[in-house]
């Protein structure tokens, strides 16, 4: 359950006309402080107006903490460095899903329960089958989410005391499956027939074996390969009160179950502004690539401001620094690519970017890092995986971050469904004109 905030004992003065209003300072863990502002519309008429919500708190939570300046994120208290070190993806879940690091013995049960909860249904594989041929993986991945709920009546119930109390069955079944469907969607895509799951692989290579796998020659899984898939899902396991995460909280405050909440979390983070960015940098170096170009004249013309060209995975939005996952996943990057020794022109033009971005002083100066998008999508083509299913993957990452939010918001007593104010710019009231009348 989210705690709420100390009360400072400093508050901000608002001036409205001739009247002063006292707004307490609330603080959390981290001293981040904010105005509290739940009293303003029913003291003054007022609400406050911020576009976007970067200046909004819009919840207390336990979950993620992020300080984009000093290069920080933390799971539940833990640093990323730490975790990506010496955690897996797995139980990296389990903390943010139950929020300590589980004991042997809690791990060994959450482990065993992810496994037994990987095939799905034939109902519904026969349904995901008859998505047409061209259907974006990511589509098929919220309608089948969403549709898993049918065979599992009894865990999605929109009753929240019940449906917490069968949570964990729950939380299982989502963290086995998505990466069922997400396999499956892949290859019913690419006309392929569908492999099982196999007891003996640990999640990252037994999702790795449901994609590549033929019915007749299993996918050899390169350790170095798995270790790089578990730590690219480790890395976008949570990430704070982004677009996706906001959706998740939103839809579950209506007192949704979690089949819906994750799967309108899918919805959102297919937009190219949240979740397509790793896709992004691939599509950028395929540009380069056609264009003739070995990325020298890209980075000469991304220099030159009347060219307008845009430098996908550089920078961030939240880090100004520099995002701490990139520096992480740049390792395993090199490993991955060294391990397969792929000669692939889109990598070498990907290697000299970076260069640039690490060592010119242009790049330097703007913060324009190479990101974790950057990393991951050169893996993810290594690897073999189709750049349309890169956000699918990000999407298997998410999920143990969208299944703790969903959870917070459930557990919080007397949870207000969220509702934001709006500003009005319409027209005033007119009277209706007849149809004859209208010009």
């Amino acid at each position: 359950m989210a705690a709420y905030p100390a009360m400072s004992t400093k508050n901000a003065i608002l001036k409205l006309d001739d009247k002063e209003i006292v707004l307490p300072i609330v603080v959390g863990t981290e001293q981040e402080c904010g105005i509290d502002v739940r009293k303003l519309r029913d003291e003054t008429g007022y609400i406050t107006f911020d576009d976007g919500y970067a200046n909004t708190g819009a919840c207390e939570s336990k979950v993620t903490f992020i300080d984009g300046e000093k290069g920080i994120l933390r799971y539940r208290g833990y640093s990323i460095e730490e975790l990506a070190e010496k955690s897996t993806f797995i139980e990296t879940a389990y903390l943010l899903i139950y929020g300590e690091l589980p004991t042997a013995a809690q791990l060994s049960t959450f482990k065993a329960r992810i496994l037994d909860n990987s095939q799905v249904h034939e109902g519904l594989r026969i349904a995901l089958s008859g998505f047409p041929g061209n259907a974006h993986p990511m589509a098929v991945l919220s309608a089948t989410l969403n549709t898993l709920g049918c065979y599992y009546p009894d865990l999605g119930t929109n009753e929240r005391t019940h449906d917490l109390a069968k949570f964990d069955a729950t939380a299982a079944v989502l963290m086995s499956k998505v990466r069922t469907l997400a396999a499956l969607a892949h290859r019913s895509k690419e006309g392929e027939p569908p492999v099982y799951p196999k007891p003996g692989l640990d999640y990252c290579s037994n999702f790795l074996h449901l994609l590549f796998s033929q019915p007749n020659a299993d996918y050899a899984v390169h350790p170095e390969v798995a270790r790089a898939l578990d730590l690219i899902l480790l890395l976008h396991a949570d990430h704070e009160q982004n677009c996706s995460t906001s959706t998740v909280r939103m839809v579950a405050s209506g007192g949704a179950n979690l089949f819906p909440s994750v799967s309108a979390g899918v919805c959102a983070l297919w937009g190219p502004l949240h979740g397509g960015a790793n896709q992004a940098v691939i599509e950028m170096l395929e540009e380069i690539h056609a264009s003739g170009d070995d990325g020298s004249k890209f980075i000469a013309d991304a220099k030159d401001k009347t060219k307008q060209v845009r430098l996908m995975g550089f920078g961030h939005r939240v880090y100004k620094n520099y995002d701490p996952r990139a520096k992480i996943i740049k390792a395993q990057c090199d490993k991955v690519l060294k391990v397969l020794g792929i000669n692939d022109p889109l990598l070498a033009i990907a290697m000299r970017l970076e260069d640039a971005a690490l060592n010119d002083p242009y790049f330097k100066q703007r913060n324009l890092y190479p990101n974790v998008d950057f990393y991951s999508g050169i893996i993810l083509k290594a690897i073999g995986i189709p750049t349309e299913m890169f956000t699918v993957i990000f999407a298997i990452g998410r999920m143990p971050g969208w299944i703790s939010h969903w959870k917070e918001i459930a557990e919080t007593p007397k949870q207000k469904i969220h509702r934001p104010r709006q500003i009005y710019v319409g027209n005033t009231e007119r009277a209706y004109s007849p149809i004859a009348q209208r010009s």
